[in-house]
């Protein structure tokens, strides 16, 4: 079945398409760019925040997956926002991230993600990892595999391969995929290796901006906490690992156990982040250390660590120096106050 033609823009009237067998499968974004030639991937995600871009009537999100027969509504696209153009990815931002390339082969691209890029354009960013790498490579079809929060630095996947995208998301969807963090956390974490798992919801908005919560009609979230080293009463580094992968899971989990991630100024402990900003944290403290898995037709296993970054390795050191067991913790709630109230952990 031969795939409609592009759609020319600009258009001046709403529009309807039927999604083909070509289209099937694929990511509403995708399909999106190719329809909308010349549209700017920046205005594109403004469509779908305003629902002015809708499936089957419906609001839809980037990441949703086409059906073939799917009817997609296209909205009338002013000529601006295609004469304007997209903006060029500085050439130094390229450069960055093909250096923080930490594993390369004939399916997948894994880069140490730098602490304040965020992995996709868009929410007032005209350009993110994806957009970067794309403009850098434009001969291949890269796409994410995961995502990170802006602020996380660490293990970032892309595909090279279709193929190699659904056989990752099959991983991921079924468990067989190890994500490690690193993290510091607010006060000494006394509850040894926890499970923490409270569900939690995603689709929140607090002037605007998303914002997760514990709460039992949420979706299942589950996060192992393993200490690693203690900072007096001030903090502990920990080991994390995610068996679920939910929007600022690592940082609710945290905070809701009463032990909050350094540095994070939305679901965090004001004077925790204050101690630590006089000992040179100028970031969100959660490092995504270490991916790992196998590939299902060949049985070869993928192992990828990345070490702490040199700013957060010196904030650990400036804490070592003895100095800190002489600070008064700051207040924190006592994660016995919270761990009850859903189904307790297992340790």
């Amino acid at each position: 079945m031969q795939s409609p033609p592009e759609i020319p823009v600009p258009r001046i009237q709403v529009s309807h398409v039927l999604v083909t067998s070509e289209e099937a499968g694929q990511r509403l974004d995708k399909v999106l760019s190719r329809l909308l030639t010349g549209v700017p991937r920046t205005h594109l995600f403004r469509l779908l925040r305003k629902g002015e871009v809708r499936v089957n009537g419906k609001r839809a999100k980037p990441e949703q997956r086409l059906v073939e027969g799917d009817d997609l509504r296209l909205p009338p696209v002013r000529p601006a926002a295609v004469t304007e153009g997209p903006r060029p990815v500085p050439r130094r931002l390229t450069e960055q991230l093909e250096a923080a390339i930490v594993h390369e082969d004939d399916k997948l691209i894994v880069i140490d993600k730098p602490s304040g890029l965020a992995v996709h354009g868009g929410s007032g960013m005209a350009f993110g990892v994806i957009e970067a790498l794309r403009a850098s490579r434009p001969q291949e079809e890269l796409e994410l595999v995961h995502r990170l929060d802006r602020d996380t630095s660490g293990c970032l996947l892309i595909a090279r391969k279709r193929s190699a995208l659904r056989a990752l998301h099959a991983l991921l969807r079924e468990g067989d995929f190890d994500k490690g963090y690193l993290a510091l956390l607010g006060g000494k974490w006394e509850l040894g290796t926890k499970r923490i798992a409270v569900p939690l919801r995603t689709d929140l908005r607090v002037g605007g901006e998303r914002t997760v919560k514990v709460d039992a009609g949420g979706k299942e979230a589950v996060t192992e906490i393993r200490p690693v080293q203690f900072f007096g009463k001030i903090a502990t580094l920990v080991a994390v690992r995610l068996f679920t992968g939910r929007t600022h899971q690592i940082r609710v989990h945290a905070a809701y156990a009463g032990h909050p991630v350094a540095g994070d100024d939305k679901y965090g402990n004001e004077e925790l982040n204050a101690i630590l900003r006089e000992r040179g944290l100028k970031r969100l403290f959660l490092h995504a250390h270490s991916v790992g898995f196998r590939w299902p037709e060949s049985g070869n296993e993928v192992s990828i660590n990345t070490p702490l970054p040199e700013e957060l390795k010196a904030v650990l050191d400036r804490l070592s120096d003895g100095s800190v067991r002489k600070l008064r913790p700051p207040p924190l709630a006592k994660a016995e106050e919270n761990l009850p109230r859903a189904r307790r952990p297992r340790t």
